[in-house]
């Protein structure tokens, strides 16, 4: 563990998760759930990351790696486990990692299981920091995923030098695609761009049956949004619907 860092450590607040599907049309299955997180009396993401401070940054990133693999194990859950994670909290990533390896290992969750997402509008000023990061990430065997493609600082820059192993595209992108000539050209570049490199697409916030059949039509398969499920609290939902016809 970092010199002066310490999981131990209480925050002045506490937190959990909720779960949302990631699915794969294709296949008909759950490709993975993102924790999503969540006060303990399911207040909202933004009232919890807004108590977060450079502080406590490295405390609450630690400990949401902890939580959410907690819960999925308790959940039993056997799909990936997609957790976002604070690059800027990260300080030597083969040594702040040692705590993640170690819950997985406690609770016999499969490290091969986790996805490690990164933020894309989280400013970052130090790219080969976070190159680094993933690097290493990838190097033990987990999954990693640029989240909010296409709607912050680093943008193709960041994919000329990071190959995740996923790209998921920013809602704002998804919202209205069926109507909206420009955001089509945008997602159908982004899923050329990864087919290319050989990358997974995301497209995410999904909420109408008019953009998902859209975005079937560019050729995207996964898909996370409420179209299929709200995150549930504490839990794994239920998919409210797998086709994709119009009316259905």
């Amino acid at each position: 563990m970092c010199a002066g860092c310490s999981v131990n450590q209480d925050l002045k607040f506490d937190f959990t998760m909720a779960f949302q599907p990631i699915v794969n049309l294709g296949t008909q299955q759950i490709f993975a759930y993102e924790a999503l997180v969540r006060g303990i009396n399911n207040e909202s993401a933004y009232q919890i990351l807004a108590q977060v401070n450079e502080k406590n940054r490295y405390r609450f990133d630690q400990l949401c790696r902890r939580k959410a693999i907690e819960l999925a194990a308790q959940l039993n859950l056997q799909t990936y486990l997609s957790i976002n994670f604070l690059p800027n909290a990260v300080y030597r990533p083969e040594l702040c990692i040692q705590s993640t390896l170690l819950a997985a290992q406690r609770l016999g969750f499969s490290t091969n299981q986790i996805i490690f997402e990164v933020t894309e509008g989280e400013k970052i000023d130090d790219r080969v920091h976070l190159k680094n990061i993933l690097q290493e990430y990838q190097r033990l065997g987990f999954q990693t995923a640029i989240d909010d493609f296409g709607a912050g600082y680093a943008g193709l820059n960041l994919l000329a030098e990071f190959q995740p192993n996923l790209i998921k595209i920013d809602m704002q992108l998804i919202r209205d695609v069926q109507r909206n000539h420009v955001k089509q050209a945008i997602v159908q570049a982004i899923v050329h761009i990864c087919r290319q490199l050989d990358l997974e697409v995301v497209a995410e916030g999904v909420e109408t049956i008019q953009e998902l059949n859209a975005l079937k039509q560019m050729g995207i398969t996964l898909f996370q949004g409420y179209y299929f499920a709200k995150p549930a609290f504490e839990n794994l939902p239920t998919i409210n619907r797998w086709r994709t016809n119009s009316g259905n």
